[in-house]
Order: structure tokens, then C-alpha cells, then sequence
């Protein structure tokens, strides 16, 4: 029998009002006089009825002819959680969500419908987490038992932490290591430098005890050079004091400061005219926050030497934070987006410098510094 146009018109009215009072068998029966009858409302009527087969064969179709529809793809996913099969509704359920970020308006009724996709990926994911964590505690591999980098990876993974690479802004070599800090007890020069933390310490507080301002924001701006974006410029509350700077001592600070620049002799600090070595007493007054950022260079690691560090006194380097503890180096790889903050009422202050990183051979260090200078030195 042809339907005419007013008669299909009735029979999906009919069918949406069958489930709108949940009568999954009137919907059918109207539906199954269509000839074109839509598969999403097919696919609800059998839900309605229990019939997860009937009711996801009907999503595939819709799925087939519109792989993008939010509701297909949300209906599928529930299907899937249903038979417990949690990888596929966690793939049907994150297409939805990349699909519904498309569109530039969503009804009341689909913001209602992802909201409820959200808590099930949230609750999908913590499952996988806990049975996962099961699994390798079967295997004998605890919490203590996994190397830092499992441990990472499994966090990663589990979407606790995300994923940071190297980005300097100016220089890349390839071929680094992703490493964010730098564990104390790769350098075998480390343990003196933190030996001589008193007698660092008591410089910098002689030099704190002068009168006038000893430090320069650590951020200036070069009148050579565009003004920078940077809302850091000028600012006091991020202060630099240097020793070394743009590869030369700085006389007078050198002079006052004698113990401080004998223990910069023994690290592999690179040498290089007009840039390096780099060496300073970096200051942060209370309240500072330094916001994310790179270094120019992936070709180095940032040394600190804290020696006034307040609790409250963090550095985050990729997806890892750490605390600043007086007379115990933090190493790590400026390259990758870093910031800090001193959350304390105290004023923290660390001996900053720069090292060759260690994956680089001592022919690369001699190319590496032509091309620095070289660079330094170019102005035509």
C-alpha cells in the first residue's frame, strides 16, 4: 500500500507518541508501516523492549548512513557498555562528544544527554584504572615494585597526567630524551656543590643586606629589540642578581660573591662568547607566580641551588611538580613548559645556572658552540 504524504506524517507522530509513553510495541507497529522509517526511532522502540539486538542493528544502519549522528553514536555506545564491551562504548561515547564540539548550538536535551556521556567515560575510565592496577598487583608489580617512568606511563595513560615534549623557542637538536627533571644522582658533581650550600647561602645574605636594590627583574626588555609581550616584564617580584652573564663575569658581583663562583668550576657548564656560562641568584618575592613558559634552548638543563626556599615554594616542569628543599639541586629541561610559584610570605631565592645536557657528545658541544656564537655574533 503507498502511503500518502499526511498518512506517513500520522504514523511517525504515532510512533513518537508510543514512546513517549513508553510503548515500544505501538512504536513498531507504526514504524513498520513506513517504508523509510527512522532508525533512531526504531532503534528506541527495541531498547525500550529489551531488545538490544534489534535495537542495535538499528543503530549500525544509521550509523552506516551517518557516521557522525550524535545520538546514534550515543545510543551505540550504550549498547556496547551494556554488553560489556567498555573499549568500544568508550570509542562510540568519545566520537559523540568530538561530534557534539562541532556544532555551533546544542539543545537543552543533548547537553543533558553528554553530561551523562561524560559520567559514563568518568566512570568507564576508573574502572579500567582499578582493574589495571589489579592486574599488575597480581603480577607482583605494586606501586613501590613500577619504575618512576611505569608509574608515569600508567598515569598517562589513565589520563591523571598529561603529555609534555620538549619546545624551545629558538633551537631545537633532535633526537633528546623527553626527560622533565633530572634525578640528583645522575651527575657526579652534585654532591659538592650542595656541600657548599652555607657558604653559598652566606653570600647571597650579605649580598640581600646591601642597601638598594642588588636584584633586576629577571624579565627586561631589550631596547635593540621589539618591546616584549610579557606581562613579567620589568617586574621586580621575579629578581636576578648575576654572576655570569651573556658569557662574562660580572666583576663586582663576582668579587663579592667568591665562594659562589668557585663552586660553579667543576659542573659542565658550557662556554660559549656572548651567551654562556649563565649563573645568577634567582628571587621570588611572596606571591609570585611565574606562568608557563619555554627556554630558547633544548641543548642545556637548568641547575638550581635552592637557598632559601620556604614551604609553599613549588616548580612545575611538564606534567611533574616539585618543591624546592634548601641544599638539594633540581635539574630539569627548561625546553619543556614550565612555571612556579611562591605561595609562602617569605622570599625564596635559588643560585641558578646551566649545564651541557648529558646525551650530548664533546664533538656536538664543539659544532653546538660555533653555531652559538656564530649566531650571537651575526648582525648583517
Amino acid at each position: 500500500m503507498t502511503l500518502t504524504a499526511n498518512q506517513a506524517a500520522q504514523l511517525r507522530e504515532d510512533a513518537q507518541r508510543a514512546l513517549q509513553r513508553r510503548d515500544g510495541r505501538a512504536a513498531l507497529a507504526a514504524l513498520d508501516q513506513l517504508p523509510d522509517a527512522p532508525e533512531l526511532t526504531r532503534a528506541q522502540a527495541h531498547l525500550m523492549l529489551g531488545d538490544l539486538a534489534g535495537g542495535e542493528a538499528a543503530i549500525d544502519r544509521l550509523l552506516a548512513a551517518e557516521p557522525r549522528n550524535i545520538w546514534g553514536l550515543i545510543i551505540k555506545g550504550d549498547c556496547r557498555a551494556q554488553q560489556s564491551d567498555s573499549r568500544a562504548a568508550t570509542a562510540f561515547f568519545k566520537a559523540a562528544l568530538d561530534a557534539a564540539a562541532r556544532l555551533p548550538s546544542r539543545t537543552p536535551d543533548l547537553e543533558t544527554a553528554l553530561g551523562r556521556v561524560q559520567q559514563r567515560l568518568a566512570s568507564l575510565a576508573n574502572r579500567f584504572e582499578d582493574d589495571l592496577r589489579a592486574r599488575l598487583a597480581e603480577a607482583g608489580v605494586g606501586e613501590s615494585g613500577a619504575s618512576p617512568r611505569i608509574a608515569e606511563a600508567l598515569d598517562i595513560l589513565t589520563g591523571r597526567r598529561e603529555v609534555f615534549f620538549q619546545q624551545p623557542q629558538s633551537f631545537f637538536y633532535p633526537g633528546l630524551p623527553q626527560i622533565q627533571f633530572y634525578e640528583r644522582e645522575q651527575f657526579d658533581w652534585i654532591a659538592e656543590l650542595e656541600s657548599r650550600t652555607a657558604a653559598i647561602r652566606g653570600e647571597l645574605e650579605a649580598v640581600l643586606a646591601q642597601d638598594g636594590e642588588t636584584f633586576r627583574p629577571y624579565v627586561e626588555s631589550d631596547p635593540s629589540r621589539p618591546a616584549k609581550q610579557n606581562a613579567m616584564v620589568g617586574d621586580p617580584r621575579w629578581g636576578a642578581y648575576y654572576l655570569w652573564k651573556a658569557g662574562k663575569p660580572v666583576a663586582e658581583h663576582a668579587v663579592e660573591c667568591p665562594a659562589t663562583m668557585a663552586a660553579l668550576e667543576r659542573p659542565p657548564v658550557p662556554v660559549i662568547a656572548g651567551r654562556s656560562p649563565l649563573a645568577l641568584f634567582s628571587m621570588l618575592r611572596p606571591g609570585m607566580h611565574i606562568s608557563p613558559h619555554t627556554g630558547f634552548l633544548n641543548t642545556r638543563l637548568i641547575c638550581h641551588l635552592p637557598l632559601i626556599a620556604p614551604p609553599g615554594c613549588t616548580l612545575r616542569v611538564g606534567n611533574e611538580t616539585r618543591a624546592w628543599d634548601e641544599g638539594r639541586a633540581l635539574i630539569f629541561d627548561d625546553s619543556i613548559e614550565h612555571e612556579a610559584w611562591n605561595r609562602s610570605d617569605q622570599t625564596r631565592v635559588v643560585l641558578l645556572f646551566e649545564i651541557w645536557r648529558p646525551e650530548i657528545g664533546e664533538a656536538d658541544r664543539a659544532a653546538l658552540t660555533v653555531m652559538f656564537e656564530y649566531i650571537s655574533a651575526y648582525a648583517h
